[in-house]
């Protein structure tokens, strides 16, 4: 397989073929996803919680991720590598230009930032500058102290038109790829649909372009509750690679997640 771009995913889109990628840290695991075609995988802020024992990924800072981007980017040869930008990091576009320097510099192809519309001017001057965006909407959980908690967002006819809405403003402002979190499996859907990029869910149903997990959950190792959307492949299989490659097969045929791992 040859080096994985956005115009890979995007093309996997328009071929209605779906895809699995997940969180790594670190250059051995970073490997092991890389040697079992994962196409894509995200140094995500959820390091605060699996590698360092937060309780959210408020504490996470830049140099954080830069080392973990690191890593994990001198450790693949064909997945694209994707990087948080954490807490804080994009408040205003030029912030956002000097931190994710630093992280497309450590190694990453695409940074990642969470909010909503007000993300239109940060996504328009990173691409200005050569960064290309994966936008992430939904339970966004850099906001869970405005959210109260980690609760599933789009419940609401009105909520649920207003994320939508959000998804194709971000879209339109230049984003490559869309992260939804934690809304109801139609909602998820229907974003999907109506968006030319790939969209990635977590906890958003089935029908979306591809799928994330973070690791841990898909081992079965994460510290503490694990979520309703996760699945241990690791327990069905009991080898790491089997696991990642059933995770992968089964995203791709569209059993993974199912209803029981699906919000409604």
């Amino acid at each position: 397989m040859a080096k994985v771009t956005l115009s890979t995913l995007r093309r996997l889109k328009e071929e209605h073929k779906k895809f699995g990628t997940i969180t790594a840290y670190d250059a051995a695991f970073a490997h092991l996803f890389d040697e079992c075609g994962v196409p894509a995988l995200l140094v995500g802020d959820s390091l605060g919680m699996v590698m360092q024992g937060r309780e959210s990924t408020i504490g996470v800072t830049v140099d954080d991720v830069v080392y973990h981007t690191g890593c994990v980017s001198r450790a693949v040869t064909e997945a694209m590598v994707i990087a948080d930008m954490p807490f804080m990091s994009y408040d205003t576009p030029e912030s956002a230009c000097r931190n994710a320097a630093r992280l497309m510099q450590a190694g990453a192809s695409v940074v990642k930032i969470e909010g909503g519309v007000w993300l239109v001017p940060v996504i328009e001057r990173l691409l200005q500058n050569g960064v290309p965006v994966c936008a992430h909407i939904g339970l966004t959980p850099q906001f869970v102290n405005i959210f109260g908690g980690y609760k599933i967002q789009g419940r609401e006819e009105a909520q649920a038109q207003k994320i939508v809405e959000t998804a194709l403003k971000l879209q339109n402002a230049g984003a490559s790829l869309l992260v939804v979190e934690c809304v109801p499996a139609p909602l998820g859907s229907e974003i999907a649909a109506r968006l030319d990029i790939p969209v990635i869910g977590i906890g958003a149903g089935n029908q979306t372009d591809g799928q994330i997990l973070v690791m841990h959950d898909a081992f079965g190792i994460t510290p503490g509750h694990t979520p309703k959307f996760a699945r241990n492949f690791l327990k069905e299989t009991g080898d790491l690679r089997k696991a990642v490659e059933l995770y992968l097969s089964e995203v791709e045929n569209g059993s993974f997640p199912n209803e029981n791992q699906s919000f409604f």
